[in-house]
């Protein structure tokens, strides 16, 4: 397996400032808009937009995040066991414009399970998809509405996306 590094530490802050730039433009205000990040990565990145938004706006917007784990369609087949994080919501979901964040978006069975463990905790009123990579391949009809970097990838690679926060270095690399 060859990892070639597609995105280095410059590369991503750039893409988490323009797509900060693309929230505000579709939401100036940020009223009812509350991030919510898929635990890991999806949650770490969450807390970068949040931080960029509060840098243009003049406060953060209430962040959440989500642990998909227990609604993922294919718990049975992961090797080994699977790590649990915490969800924490910073209110109520209901009726609320709810941006949820994701390091890869993939064949889109992450995000369905995001959006059923979202329901648990009301029902808002518009739900968008923000990903740092959206590398193909669909299973389910989900789409990005925001997208940092589009990657063709083969259905067998993979991208990883590593995280100061989390990794120590910020760079996402694909491995085939």
């Amino acid at each position: 397996m060859t990892a070639k590094t597609l995105l280095g530490e410059k590369e991503i802050s750039a893409i988490l400032e323009e797509l900060a730039s693309q929230v505000l433009t579709r939401h100036p205000d940020c009223g009812k808009l509350v991030l919510v990040g898929i635990q890991r990565r999806g949650a770490d990145i969450a807390l970068r937009l949040a931080a960029l938004l509060a840098d243009k706006i003049g406060y953060r917007p209430p962040i959440g995040t989500l642990d998909i784990n227990f609604y993922r369609d294919d718990w049975t087949t992961i090797e080994g066991k699977p790590q649990i994080g915490l969800s924490k919501m910073p209110s109520s979901v209901d009726d609320g414009l709810i941006l949820l964040v994701d390091d890869v978006l993939f064949t889109g069975r992450t995000v369905r399970a995001a959006l059923e463990a979202l329901l648990d905790y009301g029902r808002p009123s518009v739900v968008e998809l923000l990903v740092l990579i959206d590398r193909g391949h669909r299973e389910l009809p989900i789409q990005a509405d925001y997208t940092g970097r589009v990657v063709p990838t083969t259905r067998e690679a993979r991208v990883d996306v590593l995280l100061k926060e989390r990794d120590g270095e910020d760079s996402v690399r694909l491995v085939s």
